[in-house]
């Protein structure tokens, strides 16, 4: 089998068990999308959105938050792993949308990343899931499953995303949730479950690869 038929069976395979996967953050507008993954970094879902739900209802909306007082978006965050400068990015964030973009969170990659606390990655996950687009997003989930299925050597999780853009080009949001949820609750970090895996033909390692 060559490696670009590696490739197109694994794409295909992840696309037929995940086509309809979805972040399992808590959300119902793109500014509400936005703060939980901020706040998702080197943290669960399942913790976010143990908190979010004070928070939407506080501040509603990026012109409450561009108000709020830092102590208190921490206080309410606290749980949350490094809640403080979290705190300090939200509000700045907030900020910034009513300062220079009209109290309406921006939509292209570029715009989302002049945020504060906003990488590539948070950009990308929100563009894809909220909208759609195109873009791979490199969590430690989808870099150890990329690595165990030997689609990319990367040391870091932006060359990881850069090797998977190259080799799938297309549907690489739902490619991205699916390695999520695939990587969360199977091909887990610790005690993968391989005996039901539907890719465990292309493994090539169970090493429990992390970016550096």
């Amino acid at each position: 089998m060559t490696k670009k038929e590696r490739i197109f069976n694994i794409k295909t395979l992840f696309l037929e068990h995940y086509k309809d996967a979805q972040t399992e953050l808590c959300y119902t507008n793109l500014y509400e999308l936005l703060i939980a993954v901020m706040l998702s970094a080197q943290c669960t879902d399942k913790r976010v959105n143990m908190v979010t739900p004070t928070l939407f209802k506080i501040y509603p909306s990026t012109k409450e938050l561009s108000k709020a007082d830092i102590t208190n978006v921490a206080e309410i965050i606290k749980s949350v792993s490094f809640f403080n400068s979290k705190a300090h990015n939200l509000v700045a964030m907030a900020k910034k949308v009513e300062s220079e973009f009209n109290g309406e969170i921006p939509t292209t990659q570029k715009d989302l990343m002049s945020l504060n606390g906003v990488g590539q990655k948070s950009a990308n996950v929100v563009l894809g899931e909220f909208l759609g687009m195109n873009y791979m997003a490199v969590d430690t989930h989808v870099f150890r499953v990329s690595h165990r299925l030997g689609l990319s050597n990367s040391k870091k999780a932006i060359d990881t995303e850069k090797d998977l853009t190259k080799i799938f080009k297309d549907n690489l949001n739902i490619l991205h949730q699916g390695f999520v949820l695939f990587g969360r609750y199977q091909c887990k970090a610790l005690k993968p479950t391989c005996n039901n895996c539907f890719v465990a033909a292309y493994c090539v390692s169970k090493a429990n690869f992390k970016p550096q």
